[in-house]
């Protein structure tokens, strides 16, 4: 059943491009990376306390253009858990550390895009923090823990480099062998970043009961899907389903899923990610609701937006299941 509290962790990573990273090619071997040099943490508006009945709802707030938005207060937010308000105890929008699971295609479809990928995850690690720690399920025809959790991002790009792509795609085997590893995750902000090409053509584990199992616990799910211009053609009915999985996943964890359509792009798009789980809001209740049901409760988030701001956009999770006790 499920989790008896959720404690909703809205990750992060990173900030926006990292000019000083030099890439060498995939043929060049692994890159040296030197995460930035955190900075002293900014005050927030109240102390986030981790207690078991606390709900906790990341949201990522932008412009209709995207660009993140990071001045709003906690007056700003109205919080609604089945159409009921309620009342935000707890806010904070600070770069706290975050617990990572880097999800790693490595089907035989990944052969042509490997460079591309390895550049993309070494701009992600370079803009971690110290506190970050991560771990790497590389995935094919078999999900594997290629890396238990660390905090020396080095390790996890040294894995990804040397990877010799092969196989069908057990994405879903691959999600639900990482929710099994956040369970040990230090850091209360946790998420899983997934680059993959295609969809589940191979696991046991069905969308069902990773859709559940997500929702259960309190992970937001980043996606990179790098899709084939011929996808829809090629590919068979599963993998058609993949860019539409991974938007689904995504947005039930508060997340985004952004579709790649062209590969000199990826180290943007992962960069992309990084600034917008570093520039979240991680916003706190205690549900009206004391019934223990098990029940899933939809949480929707309205916004008053600042006077002379622009038209805003929000992407938080979209619900949690109550304790079943």
């Amino acid at each position: 059943m499920a989790n008896p509290f959720l404690t909703a962790a809205c990750l992060g990573a990173v900030l926006a491009s990292c000019p000083a990273l030099a890439f060498q090619s995939f043929a060049d071997g692994p890159v040296s990376i030197v995460p930035r040099v955190k900075p002293a943490p900014a005050e927030t508006e109240a102390l986030l306390r981790v207690e078991s009945s606390l709900v906790l709802i990341p949201a990522h707030v932008t412009t209709e253009t995207g660009a993140p938005v990071t001045n709003l207060n906690k007056e700003n937010f109205r919080l609604y858990e089945d159409r009921v308000e309620q009342r935000i105890s707890d806010f904070a929008k600070d770069d706290s550390p975050i617990s990572i699971g880097v999800l790693f295609d490595t089907s035989g479809s990944m052969q042509n895009k490997m460079r591309k990928s390895c550049e993309a995850a070494a701009a992600f690690f370079a803009t971690s923090n110290p506190g970050d720690e991560f771990f790497l399920v590389k995935f094919n025809s078999k999900a594997r823990l290629a890396v238990p959790f660390t905090t020396d991002s080095d390790k996890i790009y040294t894995e990804i480099a040397r990877t010799k792509p092969s196989g069908q795609t057990s994405l879903l085997d691959a999600i639900h062998m990482a929710l099994m590893e956040m369970k040990t995750a230090r850091n209360y902000r946790k998420a899983l970043v997934i680059f993959s090409d295609g969809g589940d053509n191979w696991s046991r584990r069905t969308v069902r009961e990773v859709t559940n199992s997500l929702i259960e616990s309190d992970v937001q799910v980043y996606a990179m899907g790098i899709f084939d211009p011929d996808y829809f053609v090629k590919h068979t009915l599963e993998e058609r389903r993949g860019p539409q999985l991974l938007e689904d996943l995504a947005i039930q964890t508060g997340g985004r899923h952004y579709p790649v359509d062209d590969l000199d792009g990826l180290p943007a798009i992962s960069a992309r990610i990084s600034r917008e789980l570093r520039s979240e809001y991680l916003l706190g209740y205690y549900s009206t609701n004391t019934s223990h049901d098990g029940k899933y409760r939809q949480v929707n988030l309205h916004l008053t937006a600042p006077s002379g701001t622009s038209r805003l956009r929000t992407h938080h999770r979209q619900g949690y299941y109550a304790p079943s006790y």
